[in-house]
């Protein structure tokens, strides 16, 4: 294969759009095109109000839209004329049936390949972006052989994003590694190092790591697993300080200094949300259950409920300290966002503490300027309490005055 000329990227979220765009940035003389079925999604990447919030994002996008990024709904066209496709969709976690709230559905994964599969032809690096559980990357394998017409050859390899969101940008500019994981084989290995020819034009050599494919998936589960586990871990340790009289915080600055442990993700808080620790620590659970390892199953579904009691105690402390009952009182929400500089609320610890309160009766007002006042509505719409007789009228769309 010559030097890359085309990617194409499946899907335009929180890991595809930033990632393509830096992509682009990096290296002008790649046109990299960024397709979803979602046809809003993609008129809003081409306006000026972007779909998803992250701090420089919108300055990269700009500089790079219409000359080599381009955001479409033409799939097919795309897959075409690709010579790398990046498959980043959603893998949620299942709602019904065998794993359901643990394992990974993988119906978004599987409906792109078949897709690659019938319009493709000619030679295609297909790269798993979206995180996936182990052996995911032999499933796609094995719905190309069996689709594969005799004009369509391919290499399926694992490129897991290691992007936080609030810091996605500086993330993918200057990232602590850069893993591609990919067949054993000849044609694998050449399949990495066309990948890493990309990654190459910013990202020093010594930082790209290259593993087998399935390291390659397990080592994203594993990395958010113990990120979470971190943050479980200080959060166990806040309610030990609370009844001791012992300070948190100094605790954690104490163990912080410890270059062994160091201080990342040692603030205690009401727990971690978002897309991806829960998603991949009940991944990692489902995969050791279903691999006969119950007691490694036992140890990280311990990280989850550890989580979900931290967000318990802290709303049960509100409703303690106003003489246990918040009926009809207001309580104000600054942030609702899973964390700083995103407006994504996903799995946020704030949607999980505001329907206890609901349903303890208060009435809530609510703002955070990334946020609009539809998402927030829709999130806490699934409460036994009504979400339009409890929430006040400051409810904010982005541009609110604060409380």
């Amino acid at each position: 294969m010559g030097p890359v000329k085309r990617i194409c990227c499946i899907g335009a979220g929180y890991v595809g759009g930033p990632t393509c765009s830096v992509i682009a940035q990096m290296c002008p003389e790649i046109a990299v095109t960024v397709v979803d079925v979602n046809e809003e999604r993609i008129q809003a990447w081409n306006s000026d109000q972007l779909p998803i919030f992250e701090p420089g994002l919108q300055e990269v996008v700009e500089a790079q839209r219409g000359i080599n990024l381009f955001f479409s709904t033409d799939i097919d066209k795309a897959v075409r004329e690709a010579d790398i496709i990046f498959i980043s969709v959603n893998t949620p976690t299942k709602t019904f049936g065998l794993g359901k709230g643990r394992a990974a559905d993988l119906k978004y994964i599987e409906a792109c390949a078949r897709r690659i599969a019938q319009v493709a032809t000619g030679y295609k690096i297909v790269v798993e972006k979206s995180t996936v559980p182990v052996r995911a990357a032999e499933s796609i394998q094995r719905i190309f052989s069996a689709n594969t017409k005799s004009d369509l050859s391919f290499q399926v390899l694992s490129n897991p994003e290691f992007l936080a969101e609030g810091t996605a940008i500086s993330d993918l500019k200057n990232p602590d590694r850069v893993l591609i994981g990919g067949d054993e084989t000849p044609e694998g290995q050449r399949a990495i190092e066309t990948l890493s020819s990309i990654y190459v034009r910013w990202v020093p050599k010594t930082r790209i790591i290259t593993t087998n494919t399935w390291s390659s998936e397990l080592s994203k589960l594993a990395a958010n697993a113990f990120l979470a586990q971190r943050i479980s871990s200080i959060n166990s340790i806040s309610a030990l300080c609370e009844v001791t009289g012992a300070d948190v915080e100094e605790v954690a600055h104490a163990i912080g200094t410890d270059q062994r442990i160091g201080n990342r993700f040692l603030q205690a808080s009401v727990g971690f949300g978002g897309s991806c620790f829960q998603k991949d620590v009940l991944n990692l659970v489902y995969l050791c259950e279903a691999l006969n390892l119950p007691e490694v199953a036992q140890y990280w579904q311990q990280v989850i409920e550890l989580n979900e009691y931290q967000r318990r105690r802290f709303a049960a402390r509100i409703v303690s300290c106003l003489f246990n009952t918040v009926t009809d009182k207001k309580i104000a929400l600054l942030g609702f966002a899973f964390k700083k500089d995103t407006g994504d609320t996903r799995e946020s610890s704030s949607i999980h503490i505001s329907k206890y309160l609901m349903d303890e009766g208060a009435r809530l007002h609510i703002y955070d300027p990334k946020v609009k006042k539809e998402q927030i509505m829709q999130d806490l719409s699934h409460s036994t309490a009504s979400a339009e007789h409890l929430l006040g009228p400051h409810t904010s769309a982005p541009h609110t005055t604060p409380l």
